[in-house]
């Protein structure tokens, strides 16, 4: 199970939409920001990558053997908790677990010394870039065009869904996992 805290929105990522789309200032900032979001959310769909950096969680068995966890690109593991069948939670020692990145950021993990827990909850920090500003230029072209698409077509009875520019221009970070 994977979860990541919500996406906040900076004024750089809003005034550069905002000029994108010739929005004047300070109007229809909340469907501006609901159309940014929109689009990140079905960015990272579609590229299975965190685009931006956030802090998150991930729950997995306690097994000895090797796991894939399906964050990406991971950067920082900061806590490892374990989850017993009965009774409370309890912090795992830096000894008991063990990480390895590859070079495209997939994180391996596995837990060396389970104790009592049956599964394990990693914090970690995931993301391709650390703000708006620093996405690659054709990710973040990307995303302003999907997120005037979402703005411009809020309001449509008819939806032929994003268009193939747009995902062609997240193509190439789309990350593929084989199961």
């Amino acid at each position: 199970m994977l979860s990541m805290e919500p996406l906040g929105l900076d004024s750089v990522m809003l005034d550069e939409v905002r000029a994108y789309l010739r929005v004047d200032a300070d109007m229809d900032d909340s469907a501006l920001a609901a159309a940014i979001l929109a689009a990140i959310g079905h960015a990272e769909q579609f590229t299975r990558q965190t685009l931006l950096r956030r802090a998150g969680t991930e729950i997995v068995t306690a097994g000895s053997g090797w796991q894939v966890l399906q964050t990406l690109p991971v950067q920082a593991i900061t806590n490892v908790t374990g989850i017993p069948a009965d009774g409370a939670t309890f912090a795992l020692a830096a000894s008991a677990w063990e990480l390895k990145l590859s070079s495209q950021s997939e994180a391996y993990f596995r837990v060396l010394q389970p104790g009592s827990a049956g599964r394990v909850e990693i914090s970690l920090v995931a993301g391709l870039a650390t703000d708006w500003a620093s996405l690659p230029e054709s990710l973040r072209l990307g995303l302003l065009r999907l997120a005037g698409y979402f703005y411009n077509n809020r309001d449509s009875a008819s939806d032929d869904g994003p268009p193939a520019a747009a995902l062609a221009l997240l193509q190439p970070w789309r990350r593929m996992r084989v199961v």
